[in-house]
């Protein structure tokens, strides 16, 4: 049975591990390979949120649920991250970097589904965005190997693909809209 203080705990074990991302990884992996206990330990996601679960300045836990299509632009961690689907799907677009006469902007360079069951790592420099392709809400844990919320983070237009500040605020209103239009 999923127990939300002991996987927390175990997370942050696993991050003081000589390879973090990878213990970490193995731990996610495992937890969500039953992820019809899980769902019945988190409950059915019932609103698009970014919810907190743990913080510290080397580990962050989240439970995210994405609205149904619910698309998230292009934007940075800063650090390395663990995603572990509970139920849903969640679609990412991985991002690469290009520096050109007019600033920073990205152009795509890959994609990977997850599926409920399924986890992946993000290295510390990915830039990925974030598609819940389905008609209904998508659960997932994602941890992160320091403070998911610390400043210095970037995202990039969905329009022109150009580099600015992360906008909390401006994905927090995506929740928002995406709890509004259910």
């Amino acid at each position: 049975m999923f127990d939300l203080d002991r996987f927390i705990a175990e997370c942050q074990d696993a991050v003081l591990a000589t390879d973090g991302q990878r213990a970490v990884r193995e731990l996610v992996a495992r937890t969500v390979s039953d992820h019809a206990e899980l769902l019945r330990a988190l409950g059915e996601p019932t609103k698009a949120g970014l919810n907190t679960l743990y913080r510290s300045d080397t580990l962050t836990v989240l439970n995210l649920v994405w609205g149904p299509h619910m698309t998230l632009s292009p934007h940075n961690h800063g650090m390395w991250a663990v995603i572990g689907l509970y139920t849903g799907r969640e679609d990412n677009i991985f991002w690469r970097r290009i520096n050109d006469e007019t600033g920073s902007r990205v152009e795509a360079a890959g994609a990977k589904s997850l599926m409920a069951g399924e986890a992946a790592p993000l290295g510390k420099d990915i830039i990925h965005s974030v598609l819940n392709p389905i008609p209904r809400l998508t659960g997932a844990l994602h941890v992160y190997g320091g403070d998911f919320f610390r400043p210095g983070r970037s995202e990039w237009d969905a329009e022109n693909l150009r580099e600015g500040p992360y906008d909390a605020e401006k994905t927090r209103a995506l929740f928002e809209a995406a709890n509004a239009g259910r």
